[in-house]
C-alpha cells in the first residue's frame, strides 16, 4: 500500500489529499491500447460497470472499471489519445510503470449498471466500450448466478483491438448463457489481413443478431458503450421499433 505522501503528481494541494493508486500491473496490447491494474490506498468499493476517477499533474479523468468488485485490483483497458488530437491525461498514463502514483476519487461513480428487470442483455461496445460487460460478467459468474443471458458484441477497426476476445470467447464456449460475436470494419486494411471472422460495423449487426438470437423486447435491454455515432444508429435502428437500451457514451478528452 501507498500513503499520500508519496504521491507528488498534482500541484493543486486539494488533489494532493486525495487517495491514490499504485500501478501494480501493465500490459500494451497495440501502440495506443494498454490495461492497467492499480492497487488503492484506501478501501474502494463499485458496481460492475461504474468507473473510477484517476489523475496525475492536476489532471483527472474518469475511467470504466474492467475487474469486477471480487477482484483484488482495479483494471482499466484504456487508449491513448495524442496530444495532438487533445489528449491530456492518456499521455500521462501511457507514460507510467509499474511502481509509479497516481490519484484516486475515494467514490466509483456512474448508473450505466445491468439492469436487473430483463433477463436477456445484448452488450454493445467498441474497442474501450467493451469494459463495463467484462465487469458485468465476471461479476455474474463470481456470484454462481443463473436466470440472465448476455449477448456480446463487439467492434472495432481492426482485430488486434479485440483484447478480451480470448476471454469471451472461452466464455462462450463454456457457458450456454453466454454468446460473442466482434467484427472488424475495415476488412480490407491490410492490417486484418489475418481476419477471418465478421465484417461491417457493430451497429449494422445488432438487429439481424437480435432476430437470430431469438430475443423479445419485453425482456431484453441494449446496453450501448464506446462510439457515439454506433450509439445514435443503434439507437435509430432499434429504440425506434420499440427496443429498450441504455447508453454510457466515452469521455472525451477534446470536449474539455
Amino acid at each position: 500500500m501507498v500513503s499520500n505522501a508519496e504521491f507528488t503528481g498534482h500541484t493543486d494541494p486539494r488533489l494532493q489529499a486525495l487517495p491514490t493508486v499504485k500501478i501494480v500491473g501493465r500490459q500494451d496490447y497495440t501502440e495506443d491500447l494498454f490495461k492497467l491494474w492499480l492497487e488503492p490506498s484506501v478501501p474502494f468499493t463499485f458496481k460492475p460497470g461504474q468507473y473510477i476517477t484517476i489523475g496525475s499533474k492536476d489532471i483527472e479523468r474518469p475511467y470504466s472499471i474492467a475487474s469486477s468488485p471480487h477482484e483484488e485490483y482495479i483494471e482499466l483497458f484504456i487508449e491513448y489519445v495524442h496530444p495532438e488530437h487533445g489528449g491530456k491525461l492518456t499521455p500521462l498514463l501511457y507514460a507510467q510503470n509499474v511502481g509509479d502514483i497516481l490519484s484516486m476519487r475515494p467514490r466509483a461513480k456512474g448508473i450505466f449498471l445491468l439492469d436487473e428487470n430483463y433477463s436477456d442483455h445484448v452488450l454493445v461496445g467498441t474497442v474501450t466500450g467493451i469494459v463495463p460487460y467484462v465487469s458485468y460478467i465476471r461479476q455474474f459468474l463470481n456470484d454462481k448466478r443463473t436466470g440472465h443471458r448476455f449477448f456480446v458484441m463487439e467492434g472495432a477497426s481492426h482485430f488486434d483491438e479485440f483484447v478480451y476476445d480470448q476471454e469471451f470467447e472461452e466464455l462462450q464456449s463454456n457457458h450456454d448463457f453466454i454468446e460473442f460475436v466482434s467484427t472488424v470494419s475495415r476488412p480490407n486494411d491490410p492490417r486484418n489481413k489475418n481476419w477471418h471472422g465478421s465484417v461491417g460495423r457493430v451497429n449494422n449487426l445488432v438487429p439481424d443478431n437480435v432476430d437470430r438470437w431469438g430475443l423479445s423486447k419485453q425482456n431484453t435491454m441494449i446496453y450501448l458503450c464506446g462510439n457515439p455515432g454506433m450509439i445514435e444508429d443503434v439507437k435509430d435502428k432499434m429504440g425506434s421499433v420499440g427496443w429498450n437500451y441504455c447508453e454510457e457514451r466515452f469521455w472525451k478528452e477534446e470536449d474539455d
